[in-house]
C-alpha cells in the first residue's frame, strides 16, 4: 500500500498503527460484532485444541493461543476470527495497481485489508500491516454493507481484497465478495495463493478475478525468504486455471534471489504446460524493503531479460512493472502485434479492445472487459 491522494484512509500506515494502538490500549480487544467463528477448523484432540484447515499451514492451536497468522484465536474450543469488519486500509486504487491489466482496464477498485498473513516476507511492501496484530489496531467496524456502500459512492467498479494477505480476514473478505454481487458490484483478491482447497472453491463462485503474487519458482526461496512452501501455491494455481476465474500471476523480481534465467525459463514453461500460453505474467521491480534493504533494486534490464524468455517460452500476454515508461506495459496482441491497451504506470492512455477482442485483426484477447 502506498501513498494515494484518493485514498480514503487518508493518515499513513505507521501514524496509524501508533494510535489505533494507544486507542486499543484504552478499549476492550475487538468487542463484537468483529468476533466471528472461523469457517475452516476441526478440533485436534484434548484440551480444546483446534486445528485450522484455512490454508496448508495447517496449525495445531491450543486452547488460549493464536495460529501464525496472529488473527485467528482459539477461545474454549472454538476458533474465532478477531479481525471481521475491521480493515486498517482503505483506498480506491487504480486497477492497474494489483495489478490486473485484463480487467476492467482504466476502472477504480476500492481495496481493503486488515493486519496479518499467513507467510512472513522478508521484502514485504506492506509489513507494518501484515506482520502486525489485532492487539495493536483499533479501526472502526465496517460492515460488508458498508464496504459495498463504500464501493458505489466511489464510483469502484470493483472491491479488491488486497496489501496483506486476503486468506487471513476470509470470512470477511467471503461475506463482503457475496454482498458485493448481490449489488452488481465485482471483486478481485491479490493474495499469495497459500490457501487450501475447500476456501478457495467456495469463494471463488463470487469472484471476478484472483491474483497470485508467485515469489519464485524454487522451493529454498520460499522456505528461506517468505516461511512458505512453493508447492501448495502451484497447486492454487492450477485449481485456478481449472476453474474458469479469470487469474493473472506477478513475479517481484529480486536480483540474485529469483532471477536466474534458468529459473525464469522453467517458471515460464510451467505456466503454459499446466495454466495456458494466455496467463498475464507481470514481472516488476524489486526496491529495498523490509529486511532485505541490502538488496539494490531491480536494473530494468533484468525485468526485460525476464519478459524475453517468457515470450519465448510461449507466454502471451508477458509485461513489466514498477518502472513506468520503461517499457513493458502495454497490452499487445499475440496475432497482429497491436498495441490494443497502452499504458502509462497505472493510468490507461487508450483501449482498443472492442468485445473482448483486437480492433485490428479481431483476435480473441482473453480477459474481463465491459
Amino acid at each position: 500500500m502506498t501513498g494515494n491522494p484518493e485514498a480514503i484512509t487518508q493518515c499513513s500506515r505507521r501514524s496509524f498503527l501508533r494510535r489505533s494502538a494507544a486507542a486499543a490500549a484504552a478499549a476492550p480487544l475487538l468487542p463484537t460484532p468483529s468476533l466471528r467463528e472461523a469457517r475452516f477448523y476441526e478440533a485436534a484432540g484434548t484440551e480444546k485444541a483446534v486445528r485450522c484447515t484455512l490454508c496448508p499451514r495447517g496449525c495445531l492451536v491450543p486452547d488460549g493461543k493464536r495460529g501464525y497468522c496472529r488473527v485467528r484465536e482459539n477461545r474454549g474450543g472454538r476458533y474465532l476470527t478477531l479481525v471481521y469488519g475491521r480493515p486498517c486500509a482503505i483506498h480506491n486504487d487504480p486497477i492497474e495497481k494489483k495489478p490486473f491489466f485484463h480487467v476492467y482496464p482504466g476502472s477504480r477498485s476500492l481495496s481493503i485489508a486488515t493486519v496479518g498473513c499467513n507467510m512472513a516476507c522478508k521484502f514485504c511492501q506492506n509489513w507494518d500491516i501484515s506482520q502486525s496484530s489485532p492487539d495493536r489496531v483499533n479501526p472502526p467496524f465496517r460492515s460488508p454493507a458498508d464496504i459495498v456502500h463504500a464501493a458505489r459512492r466511489h464510483g469502484a467498479k470493483t472491491i479488491a481484497f488486497t496489501y496483506s494477505e486476503p486468506t487471513i480476514f476470509y470470512e470477511y473478505m467471503f461475506d463482503t465478495a457475496r454482498a458485493a454481487k448481490n449489488a452488481g458490484i465485482g471483486s478481485v483478491v491479490v493474495s499469495n495463493g497459500f490457501i487450501a482447497e475447500e476456501p478457495l472453491k467456495k469463494l471463488l463462485p463470487f469472484l471476478t478475478a484472483y491474483k497470485v503474487d508467485l515469489k519464485a519458482f524454487s522451493e529454498d526461496f520460499y522456505v528461506d525468504l517468505c516461511d512458505g512452501r512453493l508447492r501448495e501455491v502451484l497447486e492454487t494455481l492450477k485449481r485456478l486455471a481449472d476453474s474458469g476465474v479469470w487469474f493473472e500471476i506477478v513475479v517481484l523480481v529480486i536480483p540474485t534471489l529469483n532471477d536466474a534465467p534458468d529459473e525464469i525459463k522453467r517458471m515460464a514453461a510451467w505456466i503454459v504446460k499446466e495454466l495456458g500460453p494466455d496467463v498475464p505474467l507481470h514481472f516488476t521491480r524489486f526496491h529495498p524493503q523490509y529486511k532485505l534493504r541490502n538488496v539494490p533494486r531491480t536494473p530494468t534490464q533484468i525485468i526485460h531479460r525476464c519478459r524475453k524468455i517468457a515470450q519465448a517460452e510461449g507466454c502471451h500476454f508477458v509485461y513489466g512493472g514498477n518502472m513506468p515508461g520503461a517499457g513493458g506495459e502495454s497490452t499487445v496482441c499475440p496475432k497482429c502485434g497491436a498495441h490494443v491497451i497502452g499504458r502509462y504506470g497505472h493510468g490507461v492512455m487508450q483501449n482498443r479492445v472492442r468485445g473482448g477482442k483486437c480492433e485490428e485483426c479481431g483476435t480473441t484477447i482473453p480477459g474481463v472487459w465491459e
